[in-house]
């Protein structure tokens, strides 16, 4: 147990959401186990576990800019926040917000969900059978309170430009503060092959490192994403529920004319990855969910429209950076991703999905589908702040 909460630490940390000393990692095995002194914990965590049945619990003071995000989103009032991206509605479906640090109010709050915010400063989160559980639910509200904030700045801000509200002084006072606290960027990026893997072994090799420079380039939060390679007759494809820079042994090979159950473990997206290849012949594809991507393929505020539905069942024809925006939902039903998609695909060579994140395609190695997925990144950043400032 403890050799797990310290690789999620580590994790939390090189992911950059908190420093080291603002994480409060506590496990139960046959005892308590933490990544610091116990006799320094507060008592209240402890009660969570006679509460709970759970075997992890984690409390964060994240990093800037999430901590000013938070703190701002929870002076604003309510007792939960909503956020409309894909990963909170499938995920998460709202984040709770409890005043104090106490194990009745944690408890009473996680007994229906997966993560909650403490006060104006914490993060607090479970496992039942991992700490990998309890971290990848704070690393979804970390994205999710990201987004949020970004997209209310950016709707009030239309709104007000439309004369339908006056301008909210506090909170273009916080968009400007918080704004100072992003990150200008990663150090050490590797280059990824461009040739394209010569036997199955080097397809994992690809995969895997591929993954890891993903999460490396913070283009997706470690857990949300997938990423396939198509050679011959099989799909080598990321499992559902693996973290993309922890590949190794969580990557399925799958016959494309479904003649083996072995897809059973795959990412739930396998058969918008299939479609996909069908459709382009490009045979290295990957999903991710970078943030300005995600911020700005919601940017649409069309009058008489429904935003609550756009997800599922938008028809505006949109674009951003030259990349198509579609909406689509995860699965296979008539709104399904494998639906819009694939077909959305030709020309741009990736697509960005409506409030979920964005697949991009290589046509024999993965080298140019993570370089667009960079780009497309870089050009929403640009064009969000650039928005931003003509209307502020």
């Amino acid at each position: 147990m403890k050799h797990l909460i310290d690789t999620y630490v580590a994790k939390i940390v090189a992911q950059g959401l908190a420093a080291k000393k603002d994480i409060l990692f506590l496990g139960l095995d046959a005892e308590f186990t933490a990544n610091r002194f116990l006799a320094g914990i507060n008592p209240e965590l402890f009660r969570v576990f006679d509460r709970m049945n759970i075997n992890t619990l984690l409390y964060v003071e994240p990093a800037e800019p999430y901590r000013s995000i938070l703190q701002h989103l929870a002076r604003r009032g309510g007792n939960a926040l909503v956020p409309t991206d894909c990963e909170t509605r499938t995920f998460l479906h709202d984040i709770p917000h409890i005043p104090v640090l106490s194990s009745d109010a944690i408890s009473t709050a996680l007994a229906h969900r997966k993560a909650a915010i403490v006060g104006d400063r914490g993060i607090v989160s479970y496992g039942t059978v991992s700490p990998e559980q309890a971290f990848v639910s704070f690393s979804s509200v970390c994205f999710s309170t990201y987004v949020k904030f970004f997209v209310d700045v950016m709707f009030h801000l239309e709104d007000h430009a439309g004369g339908r509200t006056p301008q909210d002084a506090t909170l273009v006072e916080a968009y400007h503060e918080i704004t100072e606290k992003i990150p200008s960027g990663c150090l050490g990026w590797e280059t990824l092959p461009a040739s394209p893997p010569r036997n199955e072994a080097e397809t994992y090799e690809q995969m895997v490192k591929t993954g890891k420079e993903l999460v490396k380039r913070r283009l997706v939060d470690s857990y949300f994403g997938n990423i396939s390679y198509v050679s011959g007759e099989t799909i080598y494809i990321s499992q559902t529920g693996s973290s993309m820079d922890e590949l190794e042994g969580c990557i399925d090979a799958v016959p494309l004319d479904g003649s083996s159950s072995s897809g059973i473990t795959a990412s739930s997206e396998l058969s918008a990855h299939i479609s996909i290849y069908r459709k382009t012949g490009k045979r290295a594809i990957i999903h991710g969910h970078p943030k300005f991507t995600v911020i700005m393929s919601m940017s649409c505020r069309r009058q008489g429209c429904d935003i609550s539905t756009c997800y599922r069942s938008c028809r505006e024809r949109r674009s951003v950076a030259g990349v198509p925006i579609v909406s689509g939902e995860i699965g296979t039903g008539p709104a399904g991703l494998v639906q819009t998609v694939p077909k959305a695909m030709s020309g741009s060579g990736a697509v960005i999905v409506f409030g979920h994140g964005i697949f991009s395609t290589g046509e024999d190695n993965f080298s140019p589908a993570f370089e667009l997925i960079q780009t497309v990144e870089d050009a929403c950043r640009r064009e969000y702040f650039k928005k931003i400032q003509a209307l502020i």
